[in-house]
């Protein structure tokens, strides 16, 4: 991995010329009180570095004459490193992560004006941290008051994703294989949670069992907070309580992906509680399987990214028709987006370091081309929520379908003659997930 940061480090040098990119990693973030949440490295921070700790700056200046990259890290205590792990130090963070050079995070303001007063241009990510952003900008504006008298210095800052972002979007091999690993162990987990869920047990333990294999397997534990949805709640998109005990006739929603290696799956799948579907939940269940399947078909090079969702969002509102839940002209009713009651998000997000991962969608008006080595969620749904007031001109909503929410996701990498689904081992056939 040494090598592969390094080669990151210098594609991003390649694109900023003379200018002099600042990352800032992730603030520690307080759980109660005193007691802090396990520290997670900023996702553009982590990919130039892999370093994992907190109170550190990394600099990329191509222009130096001797040192292009340099990190800021904070010094070896002892003291503090027995209540709160071992710490890298100034010395080790060129041997292990091969800066250039290395100072401690106190030396900031005294050293950082070196990297600073020959580049053209500033590249920084105006994040959330607003004291360490006015200190950027401080810089910054001491330079650009001399330049009238050295005519040389930074006269601009550009966001960091300008130049990074468009690289994390293709994965690497190396990427990959962390991120086929995280969807293997999920896999996994989700196949236990289909063969022990049964009516009178609780979300929670579902989500104890899916858990337990994520770290079991070597995980960093979940991906973000899991979703186990019976019945109603299957219909909160973000529904993460997880504490109602399930029943008979009621579905199950699992969304819930595995972090393995900082890399991220993300799944979701649907099936009855009790073993067997209900005429209507069949019906809708068919629905969303196939408007899944057609929409992982869109899933290839040259196609635009909105073109799975373009699929997707027809055949569920063909489906809906069908089912005289919507009714009218099937153009029409998608130009309006008579649909969204029903089917109220988009199909598809790209995946990686973070769970919604960086990169484009659209160019103005223009949809992002799907590349070989992108990696995106195929996730189509249907939810008959609760109270929903349909449309002036659409049926009301037969109760019997009330209360039904249904999500099927995949995660598929664009390959270079179609795609691969990372996630196929997860049954959705319905004879698969029938007991």
């Amino acid at each position: 991995m040494k090598s592969e940061y390094r080669q990151r480090r210098e594609q991003v040098m390649s694109k900023i010329g003379q200018g002099t990119a600042i990352f800032h990693s992730a603030p520690t973030a307080v759980m109660h009180n005193d007691v802090e949440y396990v520290y997670r490295q900023d996702s553009d921070f982590y990919y130039l570095t892999g370093f994992n700790e907190a109170q550190a700056v990394a600099v990329l200046a191509p222009h130096h004459e001797e040192h292009q990259f340099i990190l800021f890290v904070q010094p070896k205590d002892k003291e503090k490193e027995v209540w709160n792990g071992y710490r890298c130090g100034v010395d080790a963070a060129k041997e292990i992560y091969g800066a250039d050079a290395a100072y401690p995070i106190a030396e900031l303001d005294e050293k950082l004006p070196q990297y600073l007063e020959k580049a053209d241009r500033i590249y920084y990510h105006i994040g959330r941290d607003g004291n360490f952003n006015e200190k950027i900008i401080k810089h910054y504006q001491r330079l650009l008051r001399t330049y009238p008298k050295r005519g040389i210095g930074p006269t601009g800052i550009e966001d960091t994703s300008t130049v990074l972002h468009s690289l994390r979007l293709h994965k690497s091999k190396t990427e990959l294989d962390l991120m086929r690993q995280a969807a293997d162990i999920a896999v996994e987990a989700h196949n236990h949670a289909l063969n022990i869920t049964a009516p009178g047990r609780y979300e929670y333990e579902i989500q104890a069992e899916i858990e337990h294999i994520f770290r079991l397997r070597g995980g960093m534990g979940p991906a973000y907070p899991s979703i186990v949805a019976a019945g109603r709640n299957a219909c909160v998109l973000h529904y993460i309580e997880n504490n109602c005990q399930m029943q008979e006739n009621e579905l199950l929603l699992i969304d819930a992906g595995c972090a393995y290696g900082y890399y991220n799956s993300d799944i979701t799948r649907t099936f009855p509680v009790g073993g067997k579907f209900t005429g209507e939940q069949k019906a809708l269940y068919e629905i969303v399987l196939a408007a899944q399947k057609q929409a992982i078909e869109e899933v290839k090079p040259g196609n635009a990214f909105d073109a799975p969702h373009k699929k997707a969002v027809r055949i569920l509102t063909e489906g809906l028709v069908e089912l005289g839940l919507l009714k009218g002209e099937i153009d029409k009713l998608i130009e309006e987006e008579k649909y969204k009651p029903f089917y109220m998000h988009r199909t598809s997000h790209w995946l990686g370091l973070d769970v919604h991962d960086v990169g484009i969608y659209q160019h103005g008006e223009n949809p992002q081309i799907l590349q070989p080595g992108q990696v995106l969620t195929i996730e189509p749904g249907l939810y008959i929520v609760p109270d929903t007031e349909p449309a002036e001109d659409q049926p009301a909503i037969d109760p019997r379908w009330v209360g039904i929410g249904i999500r099927i996701e995949d995660d598929v990498l664009v390959t270079a003659t179609g795609n691969e689904v990372l996630t196929a081992g997860v049954a959705k056939e319905i004879e698969d997930v029938e007991r």
